[in-house]
């Protein structure tokens, strides 16, 4: 649908951040695919910080095509936003907790919640905080 983003009703970003997580809440799947999921979560986990990026790295080239493309992009867009902490407060770590739920969950909720969230939002604040090592070429 075309949208006029000179519309007024645009103007607050709270409403543009909201569409943008009800977007990638209500895909049919999330953008990290559910078969993934178990498997970022055993990246996350890994002490060696070199290796846990190598690893995050090789199984976001693995995402289907479609879905590489929108994360690079989407990251990219939540990169720029974190250079802008100082004026937005919206750090790394405030976006992995804002986007990491809604980028990356299992298929089926288990009692691991609260666990599940932790890796979620460290997956997310380190693909933005390590972008050029994981999409760089």
């Amino acid at each position: 649908e075309k949208l006029n983003l000179d519309d007024s009703q645009w103007e607050d970003i709270h409403v543009v951040t909201g569409a943008l997580k009800m977007f990638f809440r209500e895909l049919p799947e999330p953008l990290f695919p559910y078969c993934f999921f178990e498997q970022f979560v055993e990246a996350i986990k890994i002490q060696d910080n070199a290796t846990r990026i190598k690893s995050i790295r090789s199984l976001v080239k693995k995402l289907p095509r479609p879905n590489y493309d929108t994360m690079k992009i989407l990251f990219e867009h939540l990169k720029k936003i974190a250079a802008k902490e100082s004026v937005n407060l919206m750090s790394t770590q405030s976006l992995g907790i804002v986007f990491g739920p809604t980028l990356l969950r299992p298929e089926k909720e288990t009692g691991n919640m609260a666990v599940h969230m932790l890796y979620q939002n460290q997956i997310v604040e380190l693909m933005l905080s390590e972008y050029s090592k994981i999409f760089g070429s």
